[in-house]
């Protein structure tokens, strides 16, 4: 199936794993890579030399088209965009709208720039700055996420903007891929469906909590760094929304600690990130610091498998999805489950 998705990054099909830190590492990402989607290497919870890496692990697993996912905020930023240009990695995406400045030296190393946008008016402002396209996330969609539904936002943005967009948020199977077509879109991006394979190295446990999730356990949540947030209803959270201001900057300066041993960070350069991460929001300094140190939340639950310690981002779609799939066996399926349904539709 051709589109202006794969046409760009130059895999088979129209389908992006996401960038998820903790999740997408070498393994996931070479699995969808092989499995002819685009494969994004998470790099926000590596330092850089651990991204240089996991790049080159990925490219001795496969030989396929992959990305790496950037902070745009992050103060090395343009070490990783160098790692990114030096390694030859095909494409380059980020979770916040990067720079003009940004996307034009990742352009001119020939980068395939595409970032992530939860509104209109960004989707406008990455396309005029030169972005080759946009992935559009819609309420559904796990992590940080806006209160539009996909449905709404994905025929918005692809009416405003004259590059590809690729639909995110509510999208696990064929049937998902052809309406997203059907909007316009060049292709869908999913995370949890992929979180949710057997070539994820998310403990078995965690996967487990997921996969007896209804709808209604998926929740947005604003307690854990002051930006609605979605995931799994689990006692953490319960407790973030029951605990006052000062239990709640006890949590995070404790979490903060252990993320600092982590990441090298100084205190200082903890909160720059965090407050970066604010977005204009008035935030208790117990949320400045959940935001600098969320990705240890993260690393509690995808890594260490203690889900009474950490969060579970989680799109809607964790609620039906009930198997774990190869990424191989997930990626054959969506496209023959896409082909049947075309294939079906009235003439």
């Amino acid at each position: 199936m051709r589109t202006p998705l794969t046409e760009l990054t130059g895999v088979r099909h129209p389908i992006v794993q996401t960038g998820m830190g903790w999740v997408a590492g070498p393994r996931l990402v070479s699995a969808a890579a092989e499995a002819g989607a685009l494969g994004i290497l998470a790099s926000a919870t590596m330092t850089p030399d651990q991204l240089r890496a996991a790049v080159r692990e990925v490219r001795s697993r496969t030989d396929r088209p992959f990305g790496v996912n950037l902070r745009a905020d992050a103060g090395d930023a343009a070490e990783r965009v160098r790692i990114v240009v030096d390694e030859g990695v095909k494409v380059a995406s980020f979770a916040l709208a990067p720079s003009r400045e940004l996307i034009a030296r990742l352009k001119d190393a020939g980068v395939v720039v595409i970032p992530s946008v939860g509104a209109r008016r960004h989707a406008e402002k990455v396309a005029a700055w030169g972005a080759d396209a946009v992935v559009v996330q819609g309420g559904e969609g796990g992590g940080h996420t806006g209160s539009v539904a996909t449905t709404v936002l994905l025929p918005q943005v692809v009416d405003a903007v004259d590059i590809p967009v690729i639909a995110a948020g509510g999208f696990f199977d064929g049937r998902g891929l052809v309406a997203a077509l059907a909007y316009g879109a060049a292709g869908i991006a999913m995370g949890t469906r992929f979180l949710l394979t057997s070539d994820s190295t998310v403990p078995a446990a965690v996967q487990d909590h997921y996969l007896a999730a209804a709808v209604t356990d998926v929740v947005v949540t604003t307690k854990v760094d002051g930006l609605p947030h979605r995931m799994l209803r689990s006692e953490l959270v319960r407790a973030l929304e029951r605990s006052g201001r000062a239990a709640a900057l006890v949590r995070a300066v404790r979490h903060a600690a252990s993320f600092r041993k982590l990441s090298g960070l100084g205190w200082a350069g903890m909160i720059r990130d965090g407050l970066a991460m604010k977005h204009g929001k008035d935030l208790t300094w117990s949320q400045v610091l959940l935001a600098a140190n969320t990705p240890m939340l993260l690393k509690a639950s995808m890594v260490d498998g203690r889900t009474d310690l950490g969060v579970m981002a989680s799109g809607q779609v964790a609620g039906v999805i009930e198997d774990l799939p190869s990424c191989a066996d997930l990626v054959d399926r969506i496209m023959t489950e896409a082909h049947r349904t075309l294939a079906g539709l009235p003439r």
